[in-house]
């Protein structure tokens, strides 16, 4: 939700609860690998689709498709539809969806920062 100071700052007619649970919504629909890789490889460059499916690896047209179309419902993503023959169709991320990629790369970072301590963990618990 934020921060109390975040929070003071908002509007009062603000509604954090319908806010909380777009939120909820929202992190649902982008926490998965491949919205992870889509977000990164489209915050470097507007992309085609078959580029964007070389970049990422191993991952099916069936599931670009429905991740592409999850993230340009929620705002992250703009398709670019260019008339020609055969139509030239373009993704790149919004502002929101740059936002997030930085939300994503700090995730990573926090990741590498505590990679020992996290695999140390694991091991101690038994995974």
């Amino acid at each position: 939700m934020g921060t109390r100071h975040e929070i003071s700052l908002l509007p009062p007619e603000a509604d954090l609860a319908r806010a909380d649970s777009l939120a909820r919504e929202i992190f649902s629909d982008v926490a998965n690998k491949w919205a992870f890789l889509i977000i990164e490889f489209l915050g470097q460059r507007t992309m085609r689709f078959t580029e964007l499916r070389r970049e990422v690896g191993g991952i099916s047209h069936k599931m670009l498709t429905q991740n592409l179309r999850m993230l340009e419902r929620n705002g992250l993503v703009e398709r670019t539809v260019h008339p020609s023959i055969p139509p030239r169709v373009e993704y790149t991320l919004t502002e929101a969806g740059q936002g997030l990629r930085g939300v994503v790369d700090g995730m990573c970072g926090w990741t590498q920062r505590y990679l020992g301590h996290i695999e140390q963990s694991r091991r101690t618990f038994g995974d």
